[in-house]
């Protein structure tokens, strides 16, 4: 999984559970506190199950609640988000849509929660749509906000995601806003920014998850510069604070894999595809042992990544853009060009340009190629994987000094980018006369 994709994945379940607390009285609380607001958290052991229990009593004794029904369709949302199972989507569709169809007018908090669910399902349009309306309603719910940041991000439309990130800063500066400010500044390349965000966010974190999360993507963003001493250290800290957390422990088998400890890199890998199979972990963790040259331990991983799919698929969730990069990699360049294609008439953004000018030249089709593989180092970010597509791409039309100078770049920005990609990069960097 990408970070701009994992970041909408976990934000949009965050910022639901915000906006489904303001949806219910006043004697109702999050679990995880309020830093903002300085209220403590509650002592339980598992906030969210706490959460969904509280409204299922509720909604026992009083089935036409509708806010209580929005509640519990977010506090489903953030389990799936959590435990990485799909099923939960299903639950949190029916839970907002009953609210919905309770309170069909005003009823701002299942828009965003259905909004916030839709851009999980990575359908983007439609979170966009019902952003807009939840916004329309109440325009000073930072949650709606939230919604219309994420889709319009993965749409393209990022004047459209900055505005929409301004206004929710504005109403609500925590954790929710600052982790999407964090990611905007590094889409437009700007790191200091980037880090200075999410810096503010660890500030007001109140929970140990919300820390655990924080530390993740500084850890991410250390990692994406090479600095593979402060990844390492931010990865260790939340580990401190929630032991055996996958979106952690993948980010200390990256830095094993940097280093050059392979025993410890392959142990972080399968903990995280055990606890946690999700497509992308598996695909990663086979692509480290393709590098290692353990080809049938890396085809095992593979061998699960569709069946994974399947299931997600079932629970409403689209994944064109995994798809044509596995398929470009690692299977058949015609599917890799149907799944980039279908994804990018749904979105045309930096990952989908991105997508298709990877399928496109797996097909041996690089001039059509090369102007996706430009849109998508147009914005600012580096990219490294996004350069090493393009760089590939230019070296394939005989466009040398250009290629040079992009896999340069790609190295430049992380030389630890990818243990498979990396060293062909390096290699098709020699081979073309080194860094200009």
């Amino acid at each position: 999984m990408t970070r701009r994709t994992a970041l909408v994945a976990f934000v949009s379940g965050l910022v639901l559970l915000v906006a489904a607390g303001a949806a219910l009285n006043a004697g109702w609380r999050d679990a995880a506190g309020d830093p903002a607001a300085g209220t403590p958290p509650v002592a339980v052991a598992d906030p969210l199950a706490a959460e969904i229990q509280a409204a299922q009593d509720r909604l026992a004794d009083v089935p036409g609640d509708w806010s209580t029904w929005a509640r519990l369709g977010s506090a489903y949302l953030e389990k799936a988000r959590i435990t990485a199972d799909p099923s939960y989507y299903g639950l949190a569709e029916g839970a907002l849509g009953q609210s919905l169809a309770l309170r069909p007018d005003g009823n701002d908090a299942a828009l965003t929660g259905l909004g916030a669910l839709a851009n999980a399902r990575h359908d983007f349009r439609a979170a966009a749509e019902l952003g807009a309306r939840a916004v329309e309603i109440n325009p000073f719910g930072a949650a709606g906000w939230g919604v219309l940041v994420d889709a319009r991000t993965q749409l393209g439309d990022h004047p459209g995601a900055t505005e929409a990130l301004n206004r929710m800063l504005e109403l609500r500066p925590g954790i929710a806003s600052f982790t999407r400010a964090s990611y905007d500044a590094e889409l437009h390349g700007d790191v200091v920014g980037a880090r200075s965000a999410l810096e503010q966010a660890l500030e007001v974190a109140g929970s140990d998850s919300a820390e655990a999360y924080c530390r993740t993507y500084l850890g991410a963003l250390a990692f994406s510069t090479g600095d593979l001493e402060e990844a390492e250290r931010q990865f260790a800290a939340g580990l401190r604070v929630t032991p055996g957390e996958p979106t952690l422990l993948v980010g200390q088998a990256r830095v094993a894999a940097a280093h050059g400890d392979v025993e410890a890199a392959v142990r972080g890998y399968r903990a995280v595809v055990e606890a946690r199979p999700l497509a992308e972990y598996l695909v990663e963790f086979g692509e480290y042992l393709l590098s290692l040259g353990r080809a049938e331990e890396a085809r095992e991983q593979f061998a699960v990544v569709g069946a994974i799919r399947q299931v997600f698929a079932a629970a409403g969730v689209s994944d064109d853009l995994g798809v044509a990069l596995f398929e470009a990699d690692h299977g058949d360049p015609a599917a890799a060009v149907a799944a980039a294609e279908a994804e990018f008439a749904g979105r045309q953004n930096i990952d989908a340009h991105d997508a298709l000018a990877w399928a496109l030249h797996s097909a041996g089709r690089n001039a059509e190629a090369l102007p996706h593989a430009r849109a998508a180092t147009a914005l600012g970010g580096r990219d490294p994987m996004h350069l090493y597509h393009r760089g590939v791409i230019e070296a394939a039309l005989g466009q040398r000094d250009q290629a040079r100078a992009t896999l340069a770049e790609a190295l430049d920005a992380n030389p630890y980018f990818s243990p498979l990609h990396g060293p062909r990069a390096e290699a098709l960097l020699d081979d073309l006369g080194g860094a200009p």
